[in-house]
């Protein structure tokens, strides 16, 4: 079983640094050669040659002696690759926590999911919700059967959330204030929990498994009962002061005259969110109780009505891309919005509106889903552990370990 025992980091960060760009190439181009490693990583053969043997002490890569080349002239070279949780390769645990229900997940270090789990928690209230989900997290993780050493939690949620504390800072819809997110779920894991907001966690998603384009410039915007947006450059999320980057609940949605709590007309979250649709939904008479999934599926069902409604849904949050998209211009806008995620034809819908409203974008294939389509969040939660794992190899395994 690979150990996670990192050796002490010493001199100026340039070991680190060298590391974590053999450790991104495997990632990228795996299973591949050291030679090729050099090459793409721009290190010398013998700095990519001690890199690799750290790496594989610590039970990030592997060789793979079934790929090597054979009839060249010399000794074959075996290539190497990630140790995926398949072959016993460590794993993280993901929690997205969401206003109707939180999901879990087992991820390998390529972000691929091993198990996954969720919890309904409707009706818990605030104050008791916290633990709910911690005894519900704790429970999952006990029972897994898949992967090989757990490294630790990431967990995201929507809102303003301070990764710097692992603390919630303002979340309305859950009712979470100041509250020490990271804190409750190690105490009911033992396990070091890193914490992010979910828009950026989609954000850092993409950006180590995702489309080559994220890694320029990308912008994110998540569309659930919550609304916020992620804006990445140069493979950098922006977080800004006190990481409130990202609020863009009250972004005005072009011809939408629905009212907001803020007092005002035609903000995002009023117009588009999951709770307007599903409030929407029961105004007329689609479906019985508010619910934003009860409407998906009645639109998969062939509901005409309900799937006009989601068009319509599509339509606002394309409008209100469009504006994004001119004020950022990004190489590659990622939107989630859970009737996109199963149906490509409402993701039309989105781009569609957006490329028609921006005076910049005019290509629509720039408009994407998350790569990890459905499973988007549970997977963005476990980035946010594996971010830091792959930007410092040796730093964020003597985090865990010690």
């Amino acid at each position: 079983m690979p150990h996670t025992s990192a050796p002490p980091t010493t001199g100026d960060g340039r070991r680190e640094a060298n590391v974590a760009a053999v450790l991104r190439t495997v990632l990228d181009h795996g299973p591949v050669s050291r030679s090729a490693i050099a090459r793409r990583a721009g290190l010398s053969p013998a700095a990519v040659s001690r890199q690799c043997t750290d790496l594989a002490r610590i039970g990030l890569i592997r060789e793979v002696p079934e790929l090597a080349a054979s009839g060249g002239v010399g000794r074959p070279q075996i290539p190497v690759d990630l140790t995926t949780g398949d072959g016993g390769g460590p794993v993280a645990a993901g929690i997205h926590i969401g206003v109707p229900r939180s999901t879990f997940c087992v991820a390998d270090l390529r972000g691929r999911v091993l198990s996954r789990g969720a919890f309904h928690h409707d009706g818990i209230p605030a104050g008791e919700l916290p633990d709910a989900v911690g005894r519900a997290l704790a429970a999952f993780l006990a029972g897994r059967a898949a992967g090989g050493p757990l490294l630790g939690v990431g967990a995201a949620v929507g809102g303003w959330v301070d990764p710097a504390t692992g603390t919630v800072v303002r979340h309305d819809a859950l009712g979470w204030h100041q509250h020490p997110l990271g804190s409750g779920l190690r105490r009911h894991t033992g396990l070091p929990v890193r914490v992010d907001n979910h828009a950026r966690a989609v954000a850092q998603s993409e950006l180590l498994f995702g489309r080559p384009a994220a890694r320029r410039s990308l912008l994110h915007l998540f569309v659930g009962n919550v609304v916020d947006a992620a804006l990445a450059i140069a493979g950098v999320v922006h977080r800004g002061p006190r990481s409130g980057a990202g609020d863009v609940a009250h972004l005005p949605v072009p011809d939408s005259a629905v009212a907001c709590p803020c007092g005002r007309t035609g903000c995002l979250e009023a117009t588009a969110s999951d709770t307007a649709l599903a409030h929407e939904a029961v105004t007329r008479g689609i479906v019985p109780e508010p619910s934003a999934s009860l409407v998906v599926d009645a639109a998969a069902a062939g509901d005409r009505r309900a799937d006009a409604l989601l068009r319509e849904r599509a339509r606002a949050v394309g409008r209100a891309a469009g504006l994004l998209l001119d004020v950022l211009n990004p190489d590659l806008a990622v939107i989630t919005e859970q009737s996109s995620l199963l149906n490509p034809e409402y993701l039309e819908e989105i781009r569609a509106a957006a490329t028609g409203h921006s005076l910049v974008c005019d290509d629509p294939e720039r408009i994407v889903g998350p790569h990890a389509g459905p499973a988007a969040l549970p997977v963005a939660a476990a980035t946010v552990l594996l971010n830091p794992l792959f930007r410092s190899p040796l730093q964020a395994l003597g985090d865990v370990t010690s």
